[in-house]
């Protein structure tokens, strides 16, 4: 999921250099949902995993 918003950064990146706003805004907007989609599922992870390997 950390590759999607890393893609979706880069194409807002690409678009802001050639100048297409509504394209960089929408990519931009969905690589920050992606990235704190990541956040949350990771320290879920942490969590859990600490957890389990504790029993």
């Amino acid at each position: 999921m950390l590759r999607w918003a890393a893609i979706f950064f880069i194409i807002a990146i690409i678009a802001a250099v050639f100048g297409f706003g509504g394209i960089v805004g929408a990519a931009a907007g969905i690589a920050k949902v992606l990235f704190f989609v990541f956040l949350i599922l990771f320290v879920v992870s942490l969590i859990t995993g600490r957890r389990n390997s504790s029993l």
